[in-house]
């Protein structure tokens, strides 16, 4: 199928063939139909499949260029919502549509003034958007196509509330509603039948790893964590590396461990205690490749969308298996071959278990050649067994 085929006009068109797309993505394919029709959707989103021109080359088909914002986009972290703005405004690039950026970690001059002089999309945070609320300056009554993007991450963040105020202020009458989120837990099964009417279900989550990517689990003793982290840096021959932690003190540890083995020009750091401008720097110096390595939490990292990323490495394995597939998925984009190595240590045995029971598949494990390493057990290939003997059978006793 074409993108000409799915009924998309010509600015758009010629926007689409500005990218560089050749064909849709299934979720495109599947998704833009419906959206064009004006049917609410439920889907189950991961990054790399092309979700966000799913829902913004067709709501920008359906949207007149009349300067009252006509269709909000709710994202749960600042640089997804400046990251999709971006997207939206590539794609509008042949039309007359504006489009307002609302997050918060900056003033809000700039902002309150683009919405003074007219836009037709908005992509917000929810704490900001209620704040442009509350200060008179974001009207809601012409809203006619709401997308909840990332729920169970909002979710997670605490959001759920404020998202709830925020879909009550739009108008329910003719409105249409895309929700997507990862998982669907059962606080989100009851909201998603709260704010949409008869939805279309479309699966876009993604269990499996893709062809491309190579991954490996690299099992360690816990007290070797750090030193085999460096040396898998050392030897692996990237043109770009992201790697995961879990916490913000971790991103900020392994970017110091890096910058003191070498690394410092190269490494940039991302996660939510860092101001907001030397986040969207790190962001954009890494795309532009003034830095090598990108050190991120998954909340500061979620759904970014960075091309040619040639590898990836887990500092631990993600306690959500989703968030395995998530991050590994970084790399092996757009047919492109990628390598993704997670440390293992005993204490995470169980969350390597449930990534493997969720993309159904064994994960290699592997030994970095020439690593020092200190005796785990989780090195024994073939660990030893316990020897059960029989137990002696006791004399008879002589009546």
């Amino acid at each position: 199928m074409t993108f000409e085929e799915l009924g998309l006009p010509a600015p758009i068109l010629e926007a689409v063939k500005d990218c560089g797309y050749e064909s849709p993505t299934p979720i495109q394919e599947q998704a833009i139909p419906v959206v064009m029709e004006g049917k609410d959707v439920i889907g189950a989103s991961q990054t790399g499949t092309g979700k966000s021109a799913a829902f913004a080359l067709p709501l920008l088909s359906k949207t007149e260029a009349t300067g009252v914002p006509q269709v909000l986009v709710l994202e749960p972290t600042r640089e997804l919502a400046d990251q999709l703005a971006e997207a939206f405004r590539t794609y509008a690039a042949h039309t007359n549509h504006k489009i307002g950026l609302l997050y918060g970690g900056v003033g809000y001059g700039a902002q309150t003034e683009e919405l003074k002089k007219g836009v037709d999309i908005v992509v917000a945070t929810p704490g900001r958007l209620v704040d442009h609320f509350y200060r008179g300056n974001m009207k809601f009554k012409a809203i006619r196509h709401l997308v909840l993007d990332e729920v169970d991450r909002m979710t997670d963040m605490g959001f759920l509330p404020i998202v709830r105020k925020i879909v009550n202020l739009c108008p329910w009458e003719g409105r249409q509603t895309l929700f997507f989120s990862a998982t669907m837990p059962q606080i989100l099964q009851g909201f998603a039948k709260w704010c949409l009417t008869d939805p279309v279900e479309i699966a876009i989550a993604r269990r499996e790893v893709a062809a491309t990517i190579s991954h490996a689990f690299y099992p360690v003793g816990l007290d070797q964590r750090d030193e085999l982290l460096l040396a898998l840096v050392k030897a692996t021959n990237f043109k770009n590396l992201m790697i995961f932690t879990r916490t913000r003190k971790e991103a900020d540890t392994v970017s110091r461990m890096l910058a003191n083995a070498g690394w410092g020009k190269e490494v940039a750091v991302m996660h939510s205690d860092i101001p907001q401008k030397e986040r969207m720097a790190a962001l954009r110096g890494f795309k532009e490749d003034k830095y090598r390595i990108l050190v991120a939490t998954d909340v500061a990292a979620r759904g970014i969308d960075v091309n040619d990323v040639t590898h990836v490495i887990n500092y631990r394995v993600p306690e959500n298996p989703e968030d395995y597939v998530h991050r590994i998925g970084r790399t092996g984009r757009a047919e492109a071959t990628g390598d993704a190595f997670t440390l293992l240590t005993a204490d995470e045995v169980d969350f390597a278990k449930s990534v493997e029971n969720f993309i159904n598949s064994k994960i290699e494990r592997r030994k970095l050649e020439g690593f020092p390493y200190a005796y785990t057990a989780l090195l024994d290939d073939s660990p030893a067994r316990p020897v059960i003997r029989k137990r002696p059978t006791p004399p008879r006793r002589r009546r």
